[in-house]
């Protein structure tokens, strides 16, 4: 009926006032609704339930407060402050000056602070792929069900719960030319060392191999829990097709640990782009600057030679370079297939 009252408003000559509210009546009816169907935002449930979505909102966010507190004041606002002072020059005693960009220009023609910047990509190549290797072989051998797995697996992540400066002064000694056990396990073989840490060739190897031997463990952990994230039904299923050992590692193992391999890598590779601590303790960035990272320049700027505007210039650059890497590691990942079984 509400379509023939519409179509009665409609007729030509029609001058009645409501055919409007006819023509929606008519839309509304066909459409199995009424116009009263339309929510009243005054009424009390509406009022009711916007104060029930308003409370919850608010306690989201009060659980969020800490971890966004902590990620404002400790992530955003460093950053940010390093920028600002990166357009300062300060000696840490008397007051900044405003320099514009002189840093940067400064740093771009500063060949120190590029040589520090190869120190630390060459680091980062003699650590990550030599540290996931090793991390993967040991995960393989505990992913085994075998006796006493519980106890290697301790075993190989207690270097990791050191402090990196107490390694640092341990494996000092034993890298020392005169008293180090390296060099007489090498003596005994009737061979003679070379001097590790004073040498431009073997020290930043040296330095390497100590964070290998303190975070294989840590690494080992990771890809362990993605091994044994795997079904094994596909394993399986693999050897009832014919397949050997290596071609399910290759096919179904290293496939299916990507995202754990995703993770150490990303993680590893931002922190040894970090490295300081170990370069501070065995070689103050030395013989001659051999071994001289990023960040113990910057601290050099900072600390002994009191730019600290132009460390912060320094600091920008390496978090520039640290992103770069990290948005190619995740461009890389991304196009590869991630299959999930939960």
């Amino acid at each position: 009926m509400s379509a023939n009252i519409a179509k009665a408003d409609m007729l030509p000559g029609s001058s009645s006032p409501n055919a409007g509210e006819a023509v929606k009546a008519a839309k509304a009816d066909k459409a199995g609704k009424t116009p009263r169907d339309k929510p009243d935002r005054s009424s009390p449930h509406a009022k009711a339930r916007r104060r029930r979505r308003t409370k919850t909102a608010f306690e989201a966010y009060l659980l969020l407060a800490p971890s966004l507190f902590g990620f404002l004041a400790f992530l955003v606002a460093p950053v940010v402050i390093v920028f600002v002072l990166s357009l300062f020059s300060w000696n840490l005693i008397t007051s900044p000056q405003f320099v514009g960009l002189a840093n940067y220009r400064r740093m771009f023609s500063d060949s120190q602070s590029w040589h520090a910047l190869l120190n630390t990509a060459y680091y980062v190549v003699l650590n990550i792929p030599v540290q996931t290797v090793l991390a993967l072989l040991l995960a393989l051998a505990l992913n085994r069900k075998m006796r006493g797995s519980k106890f290697f697996r301790v075993l190989f992540v207690l270097p990791w719960m050191a402090m990196p400066v107490a390694l640092g002064v341990i494996w000092n000694w034993f890298f020392d030319p005169r008293s180090g056990i390296i060099d007489h396990v090498i003596s005994l073989l009737g061979f003679t060392g070379p001097n590790w840490l004073t040498s431009t060739t073997w020290a930043m190897p040296v330095v390497a191999s100590v964070n290998v031997w303190q975070y294989t463990g840590y690494t080992m952990l990771f890809l362990l829990a993605g091994l044994q994230a795997i079904p094994q039904q596909v394993y399986e299923a693999a050897a009832l097709d014919g397949t050997n050992a290596m071609q399910r590692f290759f096919r179904i193992t290293l496939p299916l640990l990507r995202p754990s391999m995703f993770f150490v890598l990303v993680t590893n590779v931002i922190g040894s782009f970090q490295q300081f601590d170990t370069v501070y303790v065995m070689t103050q960035g030395g013989p001659g600057q051999s071994t001289t990272t990023m960040n113990y320049y910057i601290y050099q700027q900072a600390f002994e030679l009191f730019h600290a505007g132009y460390a912060a210039t320094l600091s920008i650059l390496l978090f520039a370079v640290i992103l770069l890497v990290t948005i190619v590691q995740f461009r890389y990942f991304r196009k590869r297939t991630i299959y999930d079984f939960s």
